[in-house]
């Protein structure tokens, strides 16, 4: 039997109905939820203009609908915020894994170095956090790196994963590092630029110049963390890592040390094995599942312009950026207090 034509037009009707209730929904939700993100920012963030992503869109198919039987249509549905989730997940032709790859082994040793991570512990760092001017840098090579899209965390990418929307990538991330670490007394800036945008190619040459800059300004700056997330898997499978920790649901971090073992001059990169090992000892402690092993590798990743240089990857680009948010917490919760003791008094 054939549809009639006021039945296919009922149909269209509530299709639209429901389609204009969700992005109500949706409009009011990311207005609410960015003005409790604007509330919250730093007074010494080095900020960027705010970015604003084009509203969602709504898939509009051109296909003429096959002709069917009548049937008894309800009255207009409730779009509730599950069916909204459901609505804006996001759609790949990758598999999502979870993994959580255990952090007992204090050391993934890349090098031909042969390292003590237990004495290098016993001993501790040498550094000192200054008593006065800004004490902590944190950045981003790759600025652009962002999470799975999920629920109302959407953003028009880029590439792959990718988008300067700062709401959504990495650079959220660091701010929400940077807020727990100001809130237990540290003095932190924030660089907010995208260094890997338009061109990937040169993105350590042109964070190298900016962190260059900083230090030149703020010398006494003791610790530049370059924030990323990190990508595991293959064209078919993406991996995510997940903290199995009681209460939240977070990726996993890792910290990544580089080395002079490529042949270009890296004096300080035992010295920020050091720190990373020490950090690491102090969120693993408070969060036995939350830390990777610590990573060190051949190449130096602009760590040799300070002392307290690392590399920090928060999630994989198969996390959401909840996860991601939820991971920073508990580590800046935990390594706060161990940055505090470094302080000079």
């Amino acid at each position: 039997m054939r549809m009639s034509g006021k039945v296919l037009m009922l149909s269209l009707g509530v299709l639209v109905s429901c389609l204009l209730s969700a992005a109500g929904f949706y409009e009011k939700a990311e207005a609410e939820r960015q003005e409790r993100l604007d509330a919250g920012r730093m007074t010494n963030v080095l900020l960027l203009e705010e970015m604003v992503p084009s509203p969602l869109p709504i898939p509009v198919s051109t296909a003429q609908p096959e002709e069917a039987a009548p049937v008894m249509l309800p009255a207009e549905p409730e779009i509730t915020p599950e069916i909204l989730v459901t609505l804006l997940q996001s759609e790949t032709e990758q598999e999502i894994l979870e993994t959580t790859i255990p952090g007992s082994q204090l050391l993934k040793n890349e090098t031909a170095y042969d390292i003590d991570p237990e004495a290098i512990l016993a001993e501790g760092p040498e550094l000192r956090l200054p008593a006065e001017g800004p004490q902590i840098l944190i950045m981003h090579t790759h600025g652009s790196e962002a999470y799975t899209p999920a629920g109302l965390d959407r953003y028009d990418a880029s590439d792959s994963n990718r988008t300067q929307d700062p709401r959504y990538s990495v650079i959220r991330v660091g701010d929400e590092l940077a807020e727990r670490l100001e809130e237990q007394g540290l003095r932190v800036l924030h660089d907010r630029e995208i260094y890997d945008f338009p061109s990937y190619t040169g993105s350590y040459n042109r964070s190298g110049e900016a962190v260059s800059r900083t230090l030149e300004r703020y010398p006494e700056i003791a610790v530049v963390i370059d924030l990323h997330r990190d990508a595991l898997g293959d064209d078919e499978v993406v991996y995510k890592t997940m903290a199995e920790e009681e209460g939240t649901v977070a990726s996993q971090v890792m910290l990544l040390v580089g080395s002079d073992e490529s042949g270009l001059e890296h004096p300080n990169w035992r010295e920020n094995l050091a720190l990373a090992l020490y950090l690491q000892q102090a969120a693993a402690s408070a969060h036995p599942t939350l830390m990777r092993p610590v990573s060190l590798v051949p190449q130096r990743y602009n760590q040799q312009l300070t002392g307290g240089s690392l590399i920090l990857e928060v999630g994989s680009s198969g996390n959401t950026l909840q996860e991601a948010l939820s991971a920073i917490r508990l580590f800046a919760d935990a390594v706060g207090p161990a940055l505090l003791a470094l302080a000079e008094s």
